[in-house]
């Protein structure tokens, strides 16, 4: 396990080295502890990918019990889309249906903002006086499209604004492991070229985490940690779709204490 990951019980939860308020609670998970079965062992999170639920279920809630979590956290029905879903206005714990979104905010003491990745990137923020959270699922389209700055916009629709914020970065594919093909690099604006090097004859080498770092940066956040944790080349640690295919889902939390 690497220098900020720890056990939980059966569960190797990684700790973001971050300087978060104390108020501000933030876990990422691994695919150790849980329930499923292969290929989705061990602690699969995710409901939609061919787990059964029973088993996903209980993986939940020894989640929320190693991470001293009493409610239940935000899950989304996440899309590669920009829409951030507001844990103010609604309780996570009433969301029978989860939101369809791809980053969540809150305000509120005990509601918890989640996403699920198997490559692409968790993004959390939170200002620095720990009065708002937020968590965004950050896949190429989404980055592109504008997920990180809607997120932002929800700062600072709070009065939070984006020179106040941090962020951290969660397991990801690594640049190394990420090739992508001409129609992806070309999706990306002229601005985000320096996160696309250069790979075999008509492909890219994409770096997600840089990706989020010029978008974030452009956006007014400098503050920014993590982002050296690569899910592919790691195995026996992290879920990868990319590596294989079909897998479970790791989760990356934040909330206010």
């Amino acid at each position: 396990m690497g220098p900020n990951g720890m056990a939980d019980g059966r569960l190797a939860l990684i700790r973001p080295d971050w300087p978060a308020p104390e108020r501000v609670r933030a876990i990422s998970t691994t695919r150790s502890g849980g329930s499923s079965d292969a290929p989705y062992a061990e602690l699969n999170l995710g409901i939609h990918v061919g787990d059964g639920a029973q088993t996903v279920a209980a993986n939940r809630v020894a989640l929320a019990a190693a991470a001293g979590i009493g409610t239940r956290p935000g899950w989304l029905d996440q899309v590669h889309g920009t829409l951030v879903a507001d844990f103010d206005a609604a309780d996570p714990d009433q969301h029978r249906v989860p939101p369809t979104a791809d980053a969540s905010i809150t305000s509120r003491p005990g509601r918890v903002c989640v996403v699920m990745t198997a490559d692409c990137l968790p993004i959390l923020l939170t200002d620095a006086a720990g009065t708002t959270v937020a968590a965004a699922h950050g896949g190429w389209r989404g980055l592109a499209a504008g997920v990180l700055e809607a997120t932002i916009a929800a700062f600072r629709d709070r009065g939070v604004d984006a020179r106040e914020l941090l962020a951290w970065f969660g397991p990801a594919i690594g640049p190394a492991a990420y090739e992508v093909d001409q129609a992806v690099a070309g999706a990306l604006s002229p601005e985000d070229s320096g996160a696309l090097s250069p790979g075999r004859a008509g492909h890219w080498q994409l770096d997600l985490y840089e990706l989020a770092r010029l978008r974030l940066g452009r956006a007014g956040v400098e503050r920014v940690y993590g982002g050296d944790l690569c899910t592919y080349s790691n195995p026996a640690r992290f879920f990868s779709y990319r590596r294989d295919g079909v897998t479970g889902r790791q989760a990356t939390l934040i909330w206010i204490e």
